[in-house]
């Protein structure tokens, strides 16, 4: 049996002291949950986006901490060896400190080992207090998705000097308010290679270049089911939509056409059930 991921290896996970650079998914559910974990990924994220590639959505601001706490209970059922972490929605650390802990303290009981939090110095209150009640935090600066509308769109960040050192301060407020671990997403390479140099906790990318820490990818662009929007920084793994559309395809041709069910996927009936119903008839005397 696979060691449990923990917290504590992943904080040590640094690749410039040796280690190997740690693989992120996202996963929704439990199906998902066990291929990852077969994978050998080391993380499962719980993440926001479940809003728009699961549930339909647009963005990410419209899950609930409730929605949330339903898919990370999904994807504890697997009993995956990968460490979860269940990502705080919008409106869900926006809030009182109190409801803010209790919010975290949902997604803990459901299942995930740590939660996430996005946003940069401003977010540190939050995290501080979260931490307090012994919850382990990941960090979340560079694009953040639940900030979108005030950034315009889905921008790439930190596009100037004075921007990349302002993300790198906020990289490091967020590891000095207890962070174990930090993802940067939509900046530049080299934006992503100084946030990792700087940081004595992993960073996670994703658009965020090949000098991280770690990479993360959303589940359904790895194998290739979501076929809608391809960012620059996907690389798709398989072909599960179109493989899907065949195999779909193909039942319904065969039962249009009588060859499903065949002998093979049907119960078939005893004599003696058969005697009983009447279905052999009388005998020709």
């Amino acid at each position: 049996m696979t060691s449990k991921v923990t917290v504590p290896k992943v904080q040590a996970s640094k690749v410039a002291t040796g280690a190997d650079p740690l693989v992120m998914v996202t996963a929704y559910d439990a199906p998902s949950a066990r291929v990852a974990d077969a994978a050998g990924v080391d993380m499962i994220l719980v993440g926001d986006s479940v809003a728009m590639v699961v549930l339909g959505y647009d963005d990410t601001l419209q899950v609930t901490i409730d929605d949330m706490a339903h898919h990370v209970r999904a994807v504890a059922r697997a009993n995956p060896s990968s460490l979860i972490i269940g990502d705080m929605p919008w409106m869900s650390f926006h809030v009182s400190v109190e409801d803010t802990v209790r919010n975290a303290a949902t997604l803990i009981r459901a299942g995930a080992q740590c939660v996430k939090v996005e946003g940069g110095r401003k977010r540190i209150k939050m995290i501080e207090a979260i931490r307090a009640a012994e919850i382990p935090v990941v960090g979340h600066v560079g694009l953040t998705p639940q900030s979108a509308n005030v950034m315009g769109g889905f921008k790439i960040q930190a596009r100037d000097a004075h921007d990349v050192r302002r993300t790198i301060a906020a990289a490091k407020g967020l590891q000095a308010a207890g962070c174990f671990a930090i993802v940067v997403e939509g900046v530049p390479d080299i934006a992503g290679q100084m946030i990792t140099d700087a940081l004595d906790i992993p960073v996670i990318g994703i658009g965020a270049g090949a000098n991280t820490d770690g990479q993360v990818l959303v589940y359904q662009d790895v194998i290739g089911l979501e076929n809608r929007f391809k960012p620059r920084f996907v690389r798709r793994y398989g072909t599960a939509f179109e493989d899907q559309v065949t195999s779909l395809t193909n039942y319904a041709n065969d039962v249009r056409s009588g060859a499903f069910p065949g002998p093979d996927e049907t119960y078939k009936t005893s004599d003696n059930l058969a005697e009983a119903l009447g279905l052999y008839g009388s005998q020709p005397t």
